[in-house]
């Protein structure tokens, strides 16, 4: 199968990466230095799971990409989302099937309704991957989780996604097909929402989370809150949500930030209005008190 990775930061760079670490056909989509590095020296991947290689991906502009593919993954930030049209369209054939791995809940759906005559399926990725030179992705810690799948309504074959994360599988990448990716997607905005409003708020690493305080205090409220939400949706959690943010913020590495806490530091356009206010809008509509998410946002405002 031959794999198109639009955007190629810390997410994209690393599934990037696996992929053309086994062999696979993978090109990516990038701009500016970044792609210059990329073009001139490889795809320089730093990565605890499997080393540090200098790979040699196909890469070009959105603009300048002319080729098909059968699987797209989309890892562009929310903010970002419309500047991919062309590209999706251009790129896509009948049996195209766009995966989007992005961190706030509902992108598979509003990208659909940018692209109607392309597959879009939904996905989430739970991994620490950031830039960290011109052409250089670090992937830091032994969690790299894909969870993607099909709406019902959309008739996706379960062969032609198991397919997929077969191969997924065999570059090195724990993947889960979910059969209720709606659940899957709200359970990971919740936690990446929790976890980048209480580094940023308390402007900490995800160590200081991992240590009973405010700072953990703070993780523990936004999850709360979240859950409720969740709950009001009508999603099912498969375990206590809170229990389970915890888990997964112990495991990840104590000196590891969220994107949209390393953009707010340097000044950068962030994903704070997916991460923090969409999730008070939404709970504001829902009748939920969020005393915990009203406090970060008074820092921000």
């Amino acid at each position: 199968m031959k794999y198109l990775v639009v955007g190629t930061g810390g997410v994209g760079g690393s599934i990037a990466g696996f992929l053309a670490l086994a062999g696979k056909d993978v090109t990516c989509i990038a701009r500016g230095k970044h792609l210059d590095a990329i073009r001139q020296k490889g795809l320089h991947l730093k990565s605890d799971l499997k080393g540090e290689h200098f790979l040699p991906v196909k890469a070009y502009t959105a603009e300048e990409f002319e080729g098909k593919a059968d699987v797209i993954f989309v890892c562009v930030k929310g903010y970002s989302i419309d500047s991919i049209k062309e590209v999706l369209e251009r790129a896509s054939t009948p049996e195209t099937l766009v995966i989007p791995i992005l961190n706030v809940y509902g992108t598979g759906p509003r990208i659909g309704r940018l692209v109607p005559s392309v597959h879009v399926l939904d996905g989430c990725i739970y991994i620490v991957g950031f830039v960290s030179g011109e052409g250089e992705i670090t992937q830091m810690g032994s969690i790299f989780r894909l969870v993607f799948g099909a709406r019902p309504e959309q008739g996706i074959s379960c062969e032609q996604l198991n397919q997929i994360a077969e191969e997924l599988r065999a570059c090195g990448i724990k993947v889960d097909v979910s059969d209720d990716i709606n659940r899957d997607t709200f359970i990971k905005w919740a936690f990446i929402s929790a976890m980048a409003c209480t580094g940023a708020y308390h402007n900490v690493p995800m160590g200081e989370v991992q240590h009973e305080g405010e700072v953990r205090d703070t993780f523990i409220g936004l999850s709360q809150e979240s859950a409720e939400i969740g709950r009001k949706l009508g999603v099912i959690f498969p375990e206590d949500p809170v229990t389970y943010n915890l888990k997964v913020i112990d495991k990840l590495d104590p000196h590891s930030t969220a994107s949209m806490q390393k953009d707010l530091a340097r000044g950068h356009e962030s994903e704070i209005q997916g991460l923090l206010f969409d999730m008070i809008d939404l709970g504001e509509r829902l009748g939920i008190d969020l005393p915990t998410y009203h406090k970060v946002a008074l820092k921000f405002k």
